[in-house]
């Protein structure tokens, strides 16, 4: 148990993500400190090692939806079964995402990266909205830092940030085509999407009292770092595993950014670990953020 986690009975968490390393540790930190957590998963066979680390004194405080937040209608369900279940939530730590070497789409029309990398963060945030403001919680969505720079090596030159260019865009299908499809690339950019609405977002719940911030939690030796490593690297892919931070090292960040009474209030941020940072000027540009919400509001409210 992560001891710098603070006392959370009777509080209400959702952790996207939870079977994964850094995923599992933060849903399980969380249960641990006595908050109620729940949880979508895609293949249910995947909680065992979730429910083994929570333990058994703990486990009837973990709720398992099953789901895939790739997936516009098991978003909406997954969603509307927490809103009937809890009136209040106090965290929301949207940690799910993936890198895909190849261009796909979901059956909604969608490239996987858009799909699980911001539109789930985006839509469960904005679907559970009466819960999260009666909570007054505090959301985390766990970002990358190639938002800031897509070159998978960083021997020379410049950073080269992450694009994101909506003007003549009627549907986020447009985003990440197949023609020119570039893997990193579409990867940052959904990230760079998700910290984008999150600014957004941040001033317009903080009203409510609802804190939203993005975290990088640095490089975490889990398994979307395998598909990262460019085919270049990959004969020393066990030694820059070595080199980067363990799950536990990258969950501590997110579960602090969730809980920590030093940075309650704070919203509307980016976090490289422990300390702020920037993301590239177009995340902040209000135009971009508004087409940007528009866009996504769109694809929750379209007909199934």
């Amino acid at each position: 148990m992560n001891g710098n986690v603070p006392e959370l009975t009777g509080k209400v968490a959702v952790v996207t993500g939870a079977t994964g390393g850094m995923g599992q540790i933060i849903a399980a930190d969380l249960v641990q400190a006595g908050a109620r957590v729940i949880t979508v998963v895609r293949n249910p066979a995947r909680v065992d090692a979730l429910r083994a680390r929570v333990g058994a004194r703990a486990a009837d405080r973990l709720d398992v939806i099953t789901g895939d937040l790739s997936q516009r209608a098991d978003v909406i369900a997954a969603a509307k079964t927490i809103v009937d279940r809890h009136d209040q939530i106090h965290i929301l730590i949207n940690n799910a995402g993936a890198h895909f070497s190849e261009h796909r789409l979901t059956a909604d029309g969608i490239e996987m990266h858009i799909a699980l990398d911001y539109l789930a963060a985006h839509g469960l945030l904005t679907l559970l909205g009466k819960p999260l403001r009666r909570g007054r919680a505090r959301v985390v969505n766990v970002a990358s830092d190639t938002l800031n720079d897509t070159r998978q090596i960083k021997l020379a030159g410049r950073p080269r940030p992450a694009t994101l260019d909506l003007s003549g865009i009627t549907d986020l299908a447009e985003l990440n085509p197949a023609a020119g499809f570039a893997p990193f690339e579409a990867y940052a950019r959904a990230k760079l999407m998700t910290v984008t609405a999150g600014y957004a977002l941040a001033r317009d719940l903080a009203a409510d009292g609802v804190t939203i911030n993005a975290l990088h939690p640095g490089i975490v030796a889990t398994n979307i770092i395998d598909d990262l490593v460019p085919p270049l690297l990959r004969p020393v892919r066990p030694l820059i595993r070595r080199a980067m931070l363990t799950p536990a090292e990258g969950a501590k960040s997110a579960t602090r950014l969730a809980t920590d009474p030093e940075v309650a209030g704070v919203t509307g941020r980016y976090f490289r670990r422990d300390r702020e940072s920037s993301t590239p000027p177009v995340s902040h540009d209000l135009s971009t953020q508004r087409r940007l919400l528009a866009l996504s509001q769109t694809h929750w409210s379209s007909p199934a």
